[in-house]
């Protein structure tokens, strides 16, 4: 059993990562096993995979088995070997929106997820970390899901990713984070539905995968979720023999509050689940679509702005990502 004392390169750090952090090599299914167990603990108290964590805590760590590398009978100067079992992280940069000594924002590719773990050997955080050796700090401020495309903010600075954090965090009546996605969904949306207010329940399977559900508003375990639509586009149904079609529609969603899978879960709760979503979506339609003329096979959901404070300046920033190409040529079949 080991006791870790966060020091401030921790501050403002969620439980989970800390911890698949300091056990390399441990599955993350496995990490967040021991949470919901209650093996981890925090200031000798449980804690959620979620809890964020401030400088000074003592975070207590079961023993776990951990990968080990292969033997070798290289010189103490020789490269070391990659953990046993996986493979070794590309280095790859990604298209910069924008960048200074605190921020850098990036347009994420969909397919590519944010971070390592659940059955993915590495993502964003890690190939960015390689591309970059020198960086003394680099980490995440938010996350996409694997299949959403769109800006994507890291911290090159402590102080930076704190500040930021707080922003995202900040309720829907304080100036925080400005989020606009832009998401195909099935059928014609109702113009006048313009606000979706809903409280949203996040459970973990065994497998640690997530699944979020709407509840009631006075549910014990529901957290408020806002998110304001709407319509830039819809096209109707239809029959052309090159692109036969259902009716969808593209929305602009901007996000009063950030819950996990809130845009997918909002959209699909209303009936216009988001083209090619695996887990809220339709699956016959998503494979219709994916085999047939328009050849679209991912989710249509893609993080086209946000704004936020510098969090040195304190100047307002607001930047975009081009839709990606796959998006917008399946838009402009759409219009043909």
């Amino acid at each position: 059993m080991r006791q870790v004392v966060v020091d401030e390169a921790g501050e403002g750090q969620r439980l989970d990562n800390f911890l698949i952090r300091h056990l390399k090599g441990v599955p993350k299914t496995h990490v967040y096993r021991i949470i919901r167990s209650g093996e981890v603990r925090v200031n000798k108290a449980r804690a959620q995979a979620e809890t964020r964590l401030a400088p000074g805590d003592t975070v207590r760590i079961p023993p776990v088995r951990m990968a080990q590398p292969p033997e070798t009978t290289a010189g103490p100067g020789a490269a070391q070997p990659a953990i046993s079992g996986s493979a070794p992280v590309p280095a790859r940069e990604f298209p910069v929106l924008f960048e200074d000594d605190a921020v850098l924002a990036i347009a994420k590719p969909a397919g590519v997820a944010v971070h390592g773990g659940s059955g993915v050997a590495h993502g964003v955080i890690e190939q960015l970390r390689q591309a970059r050796p020198s960086a003394r700090f680099l980490e995440l401020v938010h996350r996409l899901d694997k299949e959403t495309s769109g800006v994507l903010l890291l911290a090159k600075k402590r102080s930076a990713l704190v500040h930021l954090q707080d922003q995202f965090r900040r309720s829907a009546g304080q100036q925080g984070v400005h989020k606009v996605y832009a998401a195909l969904v099935w059928g014609q949306w109702p113009a006048r539905q313009k606000v979706v207010d809903l409280a949203l329940h996040k459970t973990l399977d065994a497998a640690g995968e997530r699944h979020v559900r709407v509840v009631q508003a006075d549910h014990p375990d529901g957290r408020r979720s806002i998110s304001l639509v709407r319509v830039m586009q819809s096209w109707p149904a239809c029959d052309a023999v090159e692109a036969p079609h259902e009716a969808v529609s593209l929305l602009d969603v901007t996000l009063k509050t950030g819950r996990t899978h809130q845009i997918r879960v909002h959209l699909s709760h209303h009936g216009h689940a988001i083209v090619g979503d695996p887990k809220y979506g339709d699956f016959n339609r998503n494979r219709q679509w994916a085999r047939g003329p328009l050849r679209f096979a991912r989710m249509f959901l893609h993080a086209r702005e946000i704004g936020f404070d510098h969090p040195v300046s304190g100047q307002r920033l607001s930047l975009e990502a081009p839709i990606p190409q796959d998006c917008a040529t399946l838009l402009a079949r759409l219009s043909l």
